[in-house]
Order: C-alpha cells, then sequence, then structure tokens
C-alpha cells in the first residue's frame, strides 16, 4: 500500500535508514515519545512495506521507494481479483444475432463457442462492421464465416498476472481477452470461457488501487 507519509513517519524512517536494525524503544527514545505513542506510525511503516522487523533485533529500512512498493504491488494482481463474465454467442448464431448481443450487452468483444462450449472463435466490432458492410443477408450468414479462430485467439488464465494480460491487448491492439480453463479431451486441449479481461477491466484495477492509496 503506498500512502503520504506525515511528519513523524518521515522522520521515523531516516532515523530507522540512519540507524537501523533499531528497537522501537530506542526510536522513541529519540524522538522523546512513549513506545505505545509510536506503535500506530511503525504499523502503517511496516505494512507499507517502508519497513520491516526482526524479533529481538529491531525495524531496519527495506530500501523500497514509494515507486517501487507500488510495482511490486501491481505485479501481485491475477486476472481472476479484475475478470468480469464473459459474453458468448454460439457459432451457429448469425451475424444479425452477434451484432443485437454485443450492442445489447456493451461490450466490445463477444467469444464464439461450439455446441460443447469450448471456444472456437472471438468477434470484435470491426469483424461485424466490416461483416455489415457488405450486401448478404445478415441473418442468414453464421459468425463462424467471419470470426477470429484458432490458434490466432489470444487468451489468458486465471491465475496469470494482470500487467501480463494488459501487456497482450497493448501488443495485439485488441479490446478484450477470454478467460479460459483448460480442458483436456482424448489428448487434446479444449478452452472452456470462465470470464473476460478488457481495457475497461484495467482501468476499474488503477481506480481502485489510487482510491486504497487515498484512503
Amino acid at each position: 500500500m503506498i500512502i503520504e507519509l506525515n511528519q513523524r513517519q518521515e522522520t521515523i524512517l531516516q532515523i530507522v535508514k540512519d540507524n537501523g536494525p533499531i528497537t522501537g524503544e530506542q526510536i522513541a527514545e529519540k524522538l522523546s515519545l512513549t513506545r505505545a505513542t509510536l506503535r500506530p506510525d511503525l504499523a502503517i511503516l511496516s505494512m507499507a512495506g517502508f519497513l520491516d522487523a526482526r524479533p529481538r533485533v529491531g525495524y531496519f529500512y527495506t530500501g523500497k521507494t514509494g515507486a517501487q512498493l507500488l510495482t511490486e504491488r501491481v505485479k501481485k494482481l491475477t486476472v481472476k481479483q479484475y475478470q468480469s463474465v464473459p459474453v458468448v454467442v454460439n457459432e451457429s448464431a448469425s451475424v444479425y444475432d452477434a451484432i443485437c448481443t454485443i450492442y445489447l450487452e456493451d461490450v466490445g468483444t463477444l467469444f464464439v463457442i461450439n455446441g460443447d462450449s469450448h471456444l472456437v472463435g472471438v468477434l470484435s466490432r470491426k469483424d461485424l462492421l466490416r461483416a455489415s458492410m457488405g450486401k448478404q443477408n445478415l441473418e442468414s450468414v453464421p459468425v463462424s464465416i467471419i470470426m477470429t479462430r484458432m490458434p490466432n485467439i489470444t487468451m489468458c488464465h486465471e491465475g496469470d498476472l494482470l500487467f501480463e494480460a494488459a501487456n497482450k491487448l497493448i501488443n495485439k491492439q485488441i479490446d478484450g481477452l477470454p478467460v479460459v480453463r483448460d480442458v483436456e479431451i482424448n489428448g487434446n486441449i479444449k478452452y472452456e470461457v470462465i470470464g473476460r479481461i478488457t481495457k475497461t477491466n484495467m482501468t476499474k484495477a488503477l481506480v481502485q488501487i489510487a482510491l486504497d492509496d487515498f484512503h
């Protein structure tokens, strides 16, 4: 957790930098305060990651800046913590139905599944817009004709780090990733769609971190 330190906490941090390892009693003595008075400040500095403590040794400075602590925190966030409910359509659905679904659900990407509920394709707004610009009857054209197929689908898993998923979105220049669970069938790996990660999820994660730090 990255926080804005008050003057006393900054002073404590400097004392530990200059004298660590140092006990709480010794810090209190240098500030002419009681150990009980300093306990909340030491707890905050320890929880925030600026200080660490060892029994019978005392407090010592971790050497980490606020930016480093923030980086460490971001690198611990997982896809599972921020994923959304996926919006799927069957591969036999028409392009017209997919267009209705993508706007009714207000999403940027649809995931296409087969009769066994396994991922077989991805549909973006651009795919649907491109199809709608033709002269074909959209109610008679299945989405399987225009979708992006395996192995060209970029995906992620619940246990993946959130920043790795964000990197995929940036590098592939796409709006969303299916979050999948691997399913082995007759020696082959199929994918069950269990969530989605989008640029909106990334924004929510950023806002949540900011709000946590503010409070």
